[in-house]
Protein backbone atom coordinates (compact mmCIF):
# COMPACT_ATOMS: atom_id res chain seq x y z
CA UNK A 1 0.00 0.00 0.00
CA UNK A 2 1.36 3.43 -0.75
CA UNK A 3 -0.36 6.51 0.87
CA UNK A 4 0.75 10.55 0.80
CA UNK A 5 -1.03 10.40 4.56
CA UNK A 6 -1.11 8.00 7.49
CA UNK A 7 -1.71 8.07 11.34
CA UNK A 8 -0.93 10.09 13.49
CA UNK A 9 -2.70 12.92 10.54
CA UNK A 10 -5.98 11.73 11.64
CA UNK A 11 -8.54 11.20 8.93
CA UNK A 12 -10.81 8.97 7.07
CA UNK A 13 -8.25 7.58 4.70
CA UNK A 14 -5.79 7.01 7.52
CA UNK A 15 -8.39 5.15 9.38
CA UNK A 16 -9.48 3.08 6.16
CA UNK A 17 -5.84 1.73 5.73
CA UNK A 18 -5.64 0.90 9.25
CA UNK A 19 -9.00 -1.05 9.57
CA UNK A 20 -7.80 -2.66 6.29
CA UNK A 21 -4.86 -3.86 7.37
CA UNK A 22 -5.93 -5.51 10.77
CA UNK A 23 -8.60 -7.49 9.18
CA UNK A 24 -6.50 -8.11 5.69
CA UNK A 25 -3.77 -9.83 8.25
CA UNK A 26 -6.38 -11.91 9.72
CA UNK A 27 -7.21 -13.30 6.76
CA UNK A 28 -3.70 -14.04 5.61
CA UNK A 29 -2.77 -11.15 3.69
CA UNK A 30 0.44 -9.51 4.48
CA UNK A 31 0.10 -5.76 3.87
CA UNK A 32 3.63 -3.66 3.35
CA UNK A 33 2.76 0.57 4.05
CA UNK A 34 4.46 3.03 2.82
CA UNK A 35 3.49 6.61 4.15
CA UNK A 36 4.93 10.02 5.14
CA UNK A 37 6.98 10.54 8.38
CA UNK A 38 5.24 12.86 10.94
CA UNK A 39 7.20 14.75 13.62
CA UNK A 40 4.47 12.85 16.08
CA UNK A 41 5.42 9.88 16.87
CA UNK A 42 3.42 6.58 16.22
CA UNK A 43 3.02 3.12 17.15
CA UNK A 44 3.29 1.13 13.46
CA UNK A 45 3.90 -2.06 13.39
CA UNK A 46 6.88 -4.07 10.99
CA UNK A 47 5.74 -3.41 8.02
CA UNK A 48 4.74 0.32 7.98
CA UNK A 49 7.97 1.96 5.52
CA UNK A 50 8.31 5.75 7.08
CA UNK A 51 9.34 7.98 4.40
CA UNK A 52 11.25 11.42 5.27
CA UNK A 53 9.01 14.06 4.00
CA UNK A 54 8.67 18.21 3.89
CA UNK A 55 5.52 20.06 5.46
CA UNK A 56 2.93 21.17 2.99
CA UNK A 57 2.31 24.88 2.16
CA UNK A 58 -0.82 26.15 3.78
CA UNK A 59 -1.52 22.92 5.61
CA UNK A 60 0.30 21.95 8.56
CA UNK A 61 -1.35 18.44 9.24
CA UNK A 62 -0.41 16.88 5.66
CA UNK A 63 3.11 16.50 4.38
CA UNK A 64 4.69 15.25 1.21
CA UNK A 65 7.17 12.56 0.59
CA UNK A 66 10.65 13.18 -0.33
CA UNK A 67 10.58 11.66 -4.07
CA UNK A 68 13.55 9.92 -4.06
CA UNK A 69 13.24 8.51 -0.43
CA UNK A 70 10.21 7.22 -1.83
CA UNK A 71 11.23 5.47 -4.89
CA UNK A 72 14.47 3.96 -2.74
CA UNK A 73 11.73 2.51 0.02
CA UNK A 74 9.79 1.17 -2.72
CA UNK A 75 11.89 -0.37 -4.57
CA UNK A 76 14.08 -2.00 -1.47
CA UNK A 77 10.22 -3.87 -0.67
CA UNK A 78 9.69 -4.81 -4.83
CA UNK A 79 10.80 -8.80 -3.87
CA UNK A 80 7.95 -8.80 -1.13
CA UNK A 81 4.82 -7.81 -2.87
CA UNK A 82 2.48 -9.00 -5.54
CA UNK A 83 0.50 -6.26 -5.91
CA UNK A 84 0.07 -2.30 -5.43
CA UNK A 85 -2.74 -0.69 -3.72
CA UNK A 86 -2.73 2.84 -3.85
CA UNK A 87 -4.42 4.86 -1.25
CA UNK A 88 -4.09 8.62 -2.26
CA UNK A 89 -3.61 10.30 -5.38
CA UNK A 90 -0.72 12.37 -4.90
CA UNK A 91 2.83 11.34 -4.91
CA UNK A 92 1.87 7.67 -3.87
CA UNK A 93 -0.32 8.05 -7.29
CA UNK A 94 2.57 8.81 -9.56
CA UNK A 95 5.13 6.52 -7.85
CA UNK A 96 3.22 3.52 -7.57
CA UNK A 97 2.19 3.46 -10.89
CA UNK A 98 5.66 4.11 -12.27
CA UNK A 99 6.54 1.18 -9.98
CA UNK A 100 4.13 -1.29 -11.36
CA UNK A 101 5.02 -0.73 -14.67
CA UNK A 102 8.66 -1.12 -13.36
CA UNK A 103 7.98 -4.16 -12.13
CA UNK A 104 5.32 -5.64 -14.26
CA UNK A 105 2.80 -6.31 -11.55
CA UNK A 106 -0.74 -5.03 -11.14
CA UNK A 107 -1.94 -1.80 -9.62
CA UNK A 108 -5.57 -0.45 -7.72
CA UNK A 109 -6.80 2.39 -6.04
CA UNK A 110 -9.06 3.72 -4.08
CA UNK A 111 -10.83 6.85 -4.69
CA UNK A 112 -11.43 7.97 -1.18
CA UNK A 113 -11.86 11.83 -1.74
CA UNK A 114 -14.27 13.84 -3.89
CA UNK A 115 -11.64 16.21 -5.27
CA UNK A 116 -13.95 18.21 -7.44
CA UNK A 117 -16.20 19.74 -4.38
CA UNK A 118 -13.07 20.29 -2.01
CA UNK A 119 -10.39 22.18 -3.84
CA UNK A 120 -12.05 25.54 -3.91
CA UNK A 121 -12.48 25.77 -0.40
CA UNK A 122 -8.83 26.50 0.00
CA UNK A 123 -8.65 28.59 -2.96
CA UNK A 124 -11.42 30.71 -2.98
CA UNK A 125 -10.16 33.12 -4.77
CA UNK A 126 -10.22 30.95 -8.05
CA UNK A 127 -14.11 30.09 -9.16
CA UNK A 128 -15.36 26.46 -8.26
CA UNK A 129 -16.12 26.36 -12.05
CA UNK A 130 -12.27 26.31 -12.85
CA UNK A 131 -11.30 23.54 -11.28
CA UNK A 132 -14.22 20.97 -12.01
CA UNK A 133 -12.85 20.48 -15.16
CA UNK A 134 -9.42 19.88 -14.30
CA UNK A 135 -10.54 17.74 -11.03
CA UNK A 136 -12.65 15.61 -13.39
CA UNK A 137 -9.82 15.04 -16.18
CA UNK A 138 -7.02 14.23 -13.25
CA UNK A 139 -9.46 11.88 -11.77
CA UNK A 140 -10.03 10.30 -15.25
CA UNK A 141 -6.52 9.91 -15.90
CA UNK A 142 -5.52 8.27 -12.73
CA UNK A 143 -8.08 6.18 -12.49
CA UNK A 144 -7.23 5.00 -15.88
CA UNK A 145 -3.57 4.77 -15.43
CA UNK A 146 -4.51 1.57 -12.86
CA UNK A 147 -6.06 -1.97 -13.44
CA UNK A 148 -8.97 -1.58 -10.67
CA UNK A 149 -10.49 1.27 -8.95
CA UNK A 150 -12.08 0.83 -5.43
CA UNK A 151 -14.83 3.14 -4.84
CA UNK A 152 -16.30 3.54 -0.92
CA UNK A 153 -19.87 3.89 -1.92
CA UNK A 154 -22.05 3.55 -5.56
CA UNK A 155 -23.12 7.11 -6.20
CA UNK A 156 -19.17 7.57 -6.19
CA UNK A 157 -18.56 4.93 -8.56
CA UNK A 158 -21.37 6.58 -10.64
CA UNK A 159 -19.07 10.04 -10.28
CA UNK A 160 -16.68 8.32 -11.70
CA UNK A 161 -18.47 6.45 -14.78
CA UNK A 162 -19.85 10.12 -15.51
CA UNK A 163 -16.12 11.13 -15.55
CA UNK A 164 -15.01 8.54 -17.96
CA UNK A 165 -13.42 6.28 -15.76
CA UNK A 166 -13.15 2.70 -18.14
CA UNK A 167 -11.22 0.76 -15.13
CA UNK A 168 -12.89 -2.00 -13.62
CA UNK A 169 -14.80 -0.40 -10.23
CA UNK A 170 -15.44 -2.51 -7.41
CA UNK A 171 -17.27 -1.06 -4.26
CA UNK A 172 -16.01 -1.31 -1.11
CA UNK A 173 -16.69 0.83 1.52
CA UNK A 174 -14.45 0.61 5.09
CA UNK A 175 -16.31 -1.45 7.91
CA UNK A 176 -15.92 -1.11 11.26
CA UNK A 177 -14.43 -3.12 13.98
CA UNK A 178 -17.67 -3.95 16.34
CA UNK A 179 -16.45 -5.01 18.99
CA UNK A 180 -14.05 -1.57 19.62
CA UNK A 181 -17.64 0.37 19.44
CA UNK A 182 -19.51 -1.05 21.81
CA UNK A 183 -16.87 -0.38 24.68
CA UNK A 184 -17.36 3.55 24.92
CA UNK A 185 -18.11 5.23 28.47
CA UNK A 186 -20.54 8.14 27.73
CA UNK A 187 -20.88 9.00 31.76
CA UNK A 188 -17.19 9.16 31.73
CA UNK A 189 -16.56 11.60 28.89
CA UNK A 190 -19.70 13.65 30.20
CA UNK A 191 -16.92 13.58 34.03
CA UNK A 192 -13.72 14.71 31.90
CA UNK A 193 -15.29 17.44 30.35
CA UNK A 194 -17.77 18.68 33.18
CA UNK A 195 -20.55 18.38 31.44
CA UNK A 196 -24.02 17.28 33.70
CA UNK A 197 -25.56 13.46 33.30
CA UNK A 198 -29.00 15.50 32.05
CA UNK A 199 -27.77 18.08 29.58
CA UNK A 200 -28.76 17.22 25.87
CA UNK A 201 -25.56 16.33 24.14
CA UNK A 202 -25.46 16.96 20.39
CA UNK A 203 -22.14 15.95 18.72
CA UNK A 204 -20.25 15.92 15.25
CA UNK A 205 -17.16 14.50 14.95
CA UNK A 206 -14.31 15.05 12.09
CA UNK A 207 -11.94 16.93 10.58
CA UNK A 208 -12.76 20.62 10.96
CA UNK A 209 -12.57 21.34 7.29
CA UNK A 210 -14.56 23.98 5.37
CA UNK A 211 -15.89 20.79 2.79
CA UNK A 212 -17.43 19.25 5.86
CA UNK A 213 -20.22 22.06 6.05
CA UNK A 214 -19.80 22.60 10.15
CA UNK A 215 -20.67 26.10 9.37
CA UNK A 216 -24.46 24.73 9.06
CA UNK A 217 -24.25 23.07 11.48
CA UNK A 218 -23.72 25.85 14.00
CA UNK A 219 -26.34 28.17 12.40
CA UNK A 220 -28.72 24.97 12.85
CA UNK A 221 -28.08 24.86 16.67
CA UNK A 222 -29.21 28.30 17.40
CA UNK A 223 -32.42 26.60 16.10
CA UNK A 224 -31.76 24.13 18.13
CA UNK A 225 -31.00 26.19 21.42
CA UNK A 226 -34.17 28.28 21.18
CA UNK A 227 -36.13 24.84 21.27
CA UNK A 228 -34.21 23.35 24.25
CA UNK A 229 -31.45 26.30 25.69
CA UNK A 230 -29.44 24.20 27.97
CA UNK A 231 -28.36 21.85 24.95
CA UNK A 232 -24.82 21.18 24.05
CA UNK A 233 -23.32 20.40 20.77
CA UNK A 234 -19.93 19.73 20.73
CA UNK A 235 -17.23 19.33 17.66
CA UNK A 236 -14.35 17.29 17.66
CA UNK A 237 -11.83 17.46 15.84
CA UNK A 238 -9.17 19.80 14.16
CA UNK A 239 -8.21 21.49 10.87
CA UNK A 240 -7.98 24.70 8.90
CA UNK A 241 -11.52 25.97 9.85
CA UNK A 242 -11.45 25.94 13.49
CA UNK A 243 -10.78 29.14 13.70
CA UNK A 244 -13.82 30.31 11.33
CA UNK A 245 -15.86 28.33 13.22
CA UNK A 246 -15.08 29.79 16.81
CA UNK A 247 -15.69 32.92 15.31
CA UNK A 248 -18.88 31.70 13.79
CA UNK A 249 -20.16 30.27 17.05
CA UNK A 250 -18.99 33.64 19.20
CA UNK A 251 -20.59 35.95 16.54
CA UNK A 252 -24.30 33.51 16.99
CA UNK A 253 -23.88 33.76 20.78
CA UNK A 254 -22.84 30.32 21.55
CA UNK A 255 -20.11 31.08 23.32
CA UNK A 256 -21.45 28.86 27.00
CA UNK A 257 -23.27 26.00 24.02
CA UNK A 258 -20.88 24.93 21.62
CA UNK A 259 -17.75 23.00 22.90
CA UNK A 260 -14.34 22.31 20.45
CA UNK A 261 -12.56 19.67 21.94
CA UNK A 262 -9.87 18.43 19.55
CA UNK A 263 -8.94 15.55 18.09
CA UNK A 264 -9.37 12.38 20.10
CA UNK A 265 -7.86 8.79 20.80
CA UNK A 266 -9.48 6.61 18.16
CA UNK A 267 -10.19 3.82 20.40
CA UNK A 268 -10.43 5.55 23.86
CA UNK A 269 -11.26 9.17 24.61
CA UNK A 270 -13.20 8.82 21.04
CA UNK A 271 -15.22 5.87 21.85
CA UNK A 272 -16.60 7.31 24.88
CA UNK A 273 -17.57 10.59 23.04
CA UNK A 274 -19.38 9.16 20.90
CA UNK A 275 -21.71 7.14 23.52
CA UNK A 276 -21.99 10.78 25.53
CA UNK A 277 -24.07 12.08 22.91
CA UNK A 278 -27.91 12.30 22.12
CA UNK A 279 -28.12 12.79 19.04
CA UNK A 280 -24.51 12.90 16.00
CA UNK A 281 -25.62 15.35 13.50
CA UNK A 282 -23.43 15.67 9.70
CA UNK A 283 -23.73 17.71 7.04
CA UNK A 284 -20.98 17.36 4.64
CA UNK A 285 -21.84 17.07 0.73
CA UNK A 286 -18.27 15.70 -0.08
CA UNK A 287 -18.28 12.14 1.72
CA UNK A 288 -17.47 9.71 -0.36
CA UNK A 289 -18.40 7.06 2.18
CA UNK A 290 -19.02 9.22 5.43
CA UNK A 291 -17.40 6.47 8.03
CA UNK A 292 -18.26 8.88 11.10
CA UNK A 293 -22.25 7.43 10.50
CA UNK A 294 -21.31 4.33 10.86
CA UNK A 295 -19.18 4.84 14.01
CA UNK A 296 -21.78 6.79 15.65
CA UNK A 297 -24.43 3.85 15.31
CA UNK A 298 -22.10 1.14 15.91
CA UNK A 299 -21.56 3.14 19.22
CA UNK A 300 -25.46 2.89 19.55
CA UNK A 301 -25.84 6.91 19.17
CA UNK A 302 -28.52 8.43 16.84
CA UNK A 303 -27.96 10.57 13.62
CA UNK A 304 -29.55 13.24 11.86
CA UNK A 305 -28.00 14.07 8.73
CA UNK A 306 -28.18 15.06 5.58
CA UNK A 307 -27.75 12.25 2.51
CA UNK A 308 -25.41 13.58 -0.12
CA UNK A 309 -23.56 11.29 -2.35
CA UNK A 310 -21.52 8.59 0.06
CA UNK A 311 -23.76 9.36 2.77
CA UNK A 312 -26.58 8.76 0.48
CA UNK A 313 -25.57 5.96 0.18
CA UNK A 314 -25.83 4.67 3.17
CA UNK A 315 -28.67 6.75 4.92
CA UNK A 316 -31.36 5.55 2.08
CA UNK A 317 -31.63 2.19 2.76
CA UNK A 318 -33.67 0.55 5.56
CA UNK A 319 -33.85 2.07 8.85
CA UNK A 320 -29.99 2.30 9.53
CA UNK A 321 -30.69 4.39 12.55
CA UNK A 322 -30.56 7.93 11.56
CA UNK A 323 -33.08 10.21 10.58
CA UNK A 324 -32.38 11.91 6.96
CA UNK A 325 -33.21 15.87 7.20
CA UNK A 326 -33.09 18.33 4.62
CA UNK A 327 -30.18 21.34 4.31
CA UNK A 328 -32.13 23.63 5.96
CA UNK A 329 -31.81 25.22 8.75
CA UNK A 330 -35.42 24.20 10.37
CA UNK A 331 -36.14 21.12 8.90
CA UNK A 332 -33.08 20.06 10.25
CA UNK A 333 -32.99 21.49 13.65
CA UNK A 334 -36.52 20.23 14.34
CA UNK A 335 -34.76 16.61 13.52
CA UNK A 336 -32.61 17.10 16.20
CA UNK A 337 -35.12 18.55 18.63
CA UNK A 338 -37.86 15.58 17.86
CA UNK A 339 -34.58 13.02 19.04
CA UNK A 340 -32.97 15.15 22.37
CA UNK A 341 -37.03 15.27 23.16
CA UNK A 342 -37.74 11.75 22.80
CA UNK A 343 -35.99 8.60 24.73
CA UNK A 344 -37.95 6.23 22.97
CA UNK A 345 -37.31 7.43 19.93
CA UNK A 346 -33.44 7.70 20.68
CA UNK A 347 -33.37 3.89 21.63
CA UNK A 348 -35.00 2.90 18.96
CA UNK A 349 -32.72 4.89 16.53
CA UNK A 350 -29.44 3.63 18.40
CA UNK A 351 -30.54 0.36 18.60
CA UNK A 352 -31.63 -0.26 14.81
CA UNK A 353 -28.08 1.79 14.12
CA UNK A 354 -26.13 -1.10 15.72
CA UNK A 355 -28.33 -3.47 13.64
CA UNK A 356 -27.61 -2.27 10.44
CA UNK A 357 -23.86 -1.69 10.79
CA UNK A 358 -23.20 -5.41 12.54
CA UNK A 359 -25.10 -6.42 9.47
CA UNK A 360 -23.87 -4.61 6.83
CA UNK A 361 -20.57 -3.31 7.79
CA UNK A 362 -18.34 -5.64 9.56
CA UNK A 363 -14.75 -4.60 8.68
CA UNK A 364 -14.20 -8.67 8.43
CA UNK A 365 -16.51 -8.89 5.53
CA UNK A 366 -15.15 -5.54 3.51
CA UNK A 367 -11.71 -7.18 4.05
CA UNK A 368 -13.05 -10.32 2.35
CA UNK A 369 -14.32 -8.36 -0.57
CA UNK A 370 -10.93 -6.42 -0.72
CA UNK A 371 -8.91 -9.89 -0.95
CA UNK A 372 -11.36 -11.37 -3.53
CA UNK A 373 -10.54 -7.98 -5.86
CA UNK A 374 -6.86 -8.49 -4.89
CA UNK A 375 -6.86 -12.29 -6.22
CA UNK A 376 -9.10 -11.45 -8.85
CA UNK A 377 -6.72 -9.06 -10.24
CA UNK A 378 -3.24 -10.68 -9.47
CA UNK A 379 -4.70 -13.83 -11.12
CA UNK A 380 -4.93 -11.49 -14.56
CA UNK A 381 -1.14 -10.66 -14.19
CA UNK A 382 -0.39 -14.23 -13.96
CA UNK A 383 -2.73 -15.44 -16.47
CA UNK A 384 -1.23 -12.44 -19.07
CA UNK A 385 0.79 -13.33 -21.94
CA UNK A 386 4.31 -12.89 -21.43
CA UNK A 387 5.49 -9.86 -23.93
CA UNK A 388 7.33 -10.73 -27.28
Amino acid sequence: MLSDVYFPRINGVSTSIQTFRRELAKLGCRTLLVAPRYPQAFDDDGDVTRVDAWTVPFDAEDRLMRPRRLKASCRALARQFDLIHIQTPFLAHRTGVKLARELGVKVIETYHTYFEEYFHHYMPFVPRRAFRPIARAVSKAQCNAVDAVVSPSAPMADVLREYGVTAPLKIIGTGLELDIFRSGDGSRFRSTHRIPPERPLVLHVGRVAFEKNIEFLIDVFVEVRRQVPDALFIVAGDGPALGSLRRRAEKQGLDDSVMFIGYLEREKSLLDCYKSADVFTFASRTETQGLVLLEAMASGTPVVSTAVLGTKDLLEHGEPGAIVAPEERQPFADAVVRVLRDQTLRKRLGEAGQRFVATHWSSGAMAQKLLELYCAVWKQARSAPASP
